[in-house]
């Protein structure tokens, strides 16, 4: 379980970028520094209970839906693709700033753009629900899933919460060439997830 665990924490840390958010958060939250420890908070117990609903009952709404796993883990094999390729031409980043611009004028940022579609977007609600039935949706894995999932957001809060200091540390060019790392494993991960649907399927 230990190294289902790693494999899940490393497959969400891809996906949800906590670096990559950064810069988000302090741009999101410039009118609301003396709120910045709040928001974060916030946002973060809100994308935990999204991304823990697709990971308990995501499988059982594509059953509901009728569409099979292994079609799920091509489909969402290919939307991480996506992400990798927006991560590693910079795509991502320029998306979430026009994200972030539109909800400028919003009081309180903590569920929009920061809770979803920032920390639970798309890629992450898919990965949840590709990670959660990757054990036939045994009692343990969900937990293991949970728990890394939680580690993540724990993650991303705790780099809300520092945010100023790490984006001094890391600077612009730190924190591009990290984005640029994490979108090539992140694209290796989803090809294997593609193939794992593909051999669901009978093709390989």
């Amino acid at each position: 379980m230990i190294e289902f665990y790693i494999t899940a924490f490393v497959t969400l840390f891809l996906v949800i970028d906590p670096i990559g958010l950064l810069p988000m958060f302090i741009s999101l939250t410039v009118g609301h520094v003396a709120k910045r420890t709040s928001i974060a908070i916030r946002a973060c117990l809100i994308a935990i209970v999204i991304l823990a609903i697709f990971g308990l009952v995501g499988e059982k709404l594509l059953d509901f839906i009728g569409i099979g796993l292994p079609a799920f883990r091509i489909s969402g094999g290919l939307l991480l693709f996506l992400i990798a390729v927006e991560m590693l031409f910079n795509k991502r980043g320029q998306r979430r700033e026009e994200q972030s611009e539109e909800a400028d004028q919003s009081d309180d940022p903590s569920v929009f753009p920061l809770a979803t579609p920032l920390i639970a977007g798309p890629g992450a609600m898919a990965a949840m629900i590709l990670l959660a039935s990757d054990m036939q949706n045994s009692p343990r894995a969900v937990a293991v899933v949970m728990a890394a999932m939680i580690s993540v957001v724990a993650l991303v809060g705790l780099g809300f919460l520092m945010g100023n200091i790490l984006e001094r540390l890391l600077g612009k060019t730190g924190i591009n060439v990290i984005t640029r790392l994490m979108g090539m494993l992140l694209a290796a991960l989803s090809v294997q997830f593609v193939v794992d649907g593909m051999h669901g399927l009978g093709v390989l």
